[in-house]
């Protein structure tokens, strides 16, 4: 067997189509069939079950590919000794980061990761929790920025800060003026909510758990109001169709005309944001230069964790 059929059964196993997995792999679908089905003969066995519009992975097949993710990361890490010899932050480093922290945080790190080290270029990939830990897990990414809390993956786990959240209301709201709210006080308003498998939503949801019911499929828009990114949440506050909740850092810093952000009585309900990689990954230097970028940013209102 040889790396490259190790790199295209992960690669299948990943898009669970041949067609997009052969793309993925920069080679045509023929090609890696061919070597799928070389290795299959070679192991006496079956890796994938070929029917309908997705592929899927046999049981056996779930752990060998499992196994050649370890030999993959393994064959990359003697690339990686191998730079750190010459720079140890050399290269790329694969960063993923949720939704609703990636356009509050970024801007500040990306200038300060190009100023510091601009050896280690930062490629990026917003997306959902799930999706980040399941990239992580299958080597795509090297390492992402979430919130707590997720599933226990093995992952070593970098705490960065802890961000309170705040609620946002429409300027002529009666709520407006006010210099602190408490969540009962929020139970009669009409709640403004990110849609589902954003982790920020459950956050909210477990701060305000009274929202849930009217969240439902079955109850629709009742009572609540969903929308695909706190931006755009934000703009539906400001037009005066509800209220919402948003951690500290997407608060303008400019004062908004139509929009008040209002903090929370003690205790502040918060989320803690963390840096998490494999602990496989060979470039700790990479994400100790990171997490001391994301360190250097001005996180105001935001509690920094050492």
């Amino acid at each position: 067997m040889t790396l490259t059929e190790l790199r295209y059964i992960v690669a299948v196993a990943r898009e669970k189509h041949f067609g997009r997995a052969a793309e993925a792999c920069f080679v045509s679908q023929p090609t890696l069939s061919v070597a799928i089905k070389k290795l299959e003969e070679e192991l006496d066995i079956k890796l994938f079950e070929r029917g309908g519009a997705e592929v899927s992975v046999t049981p056996l097949g779930d752990e060998i590919v499992r196994q050649a993710q370890q030999v993959l990361e393994q064959a990359q890490a003697i690339k990686e000794i191998a730079k750190r010899g010459k720079n140890p932050l050399a290269g790329p480093l694969r960063l993923g980061i949720i939704y609703t922290i990636g356009p509050y945080l970024l801007p500040e790190l990306v200038k300060h990761v190009i100023a510091h080290t601009p050896q280690m270029p930062l490629i990026l990939q917003e997306h959902f929790t799930v999706k980040l830990l399941e990239m992580l897990r299958t080597g795509e990414l090297d390492c992402a920025i979430m919130a707590e809390p997720f599933p226990d993956t093995g992952l070593a786990i970098a705490p960065l800060y802890d961000e309170p959240f705040v609620v946002a209301v429409p300027a002529a709201h009666p709520l407006a003026q006010r210099s602190a709210i408490s969540a009962e006080e929020l139970k009669q308003e009409t709640m403004l909510l990110l849609g589902t498998g954003h982790c920020f939503r459950d956050q909210v949801l477990e701060v305000c758990p009274e929202f849930a019911r009217f969240s439902s499929q079955t109850e629709g828009i009742r009572k609540s109001f969903e929308g695909s990114s706190l931006e755009t949440i934000k703009h539906m506050v400001a037009s005066g169709m509800g209220i919402t909740v948003v951690p500290v850092l997407s608060v303008p810093k400019a004062p908004s005309e139509h929009v008040r952000y209002i903090a929370f009585e003690a205790p502040a309900p918060t989320r803690r944001v963390v840096l998490a990689w494999r602990r496989s990954f060979p470039r700790y230097e990479a994400i100790a230069a990171l997490r001391n970028a994301v360190y250097a940013c001005r996180l105001d209102g935001v509690t920094r964790l050492s």
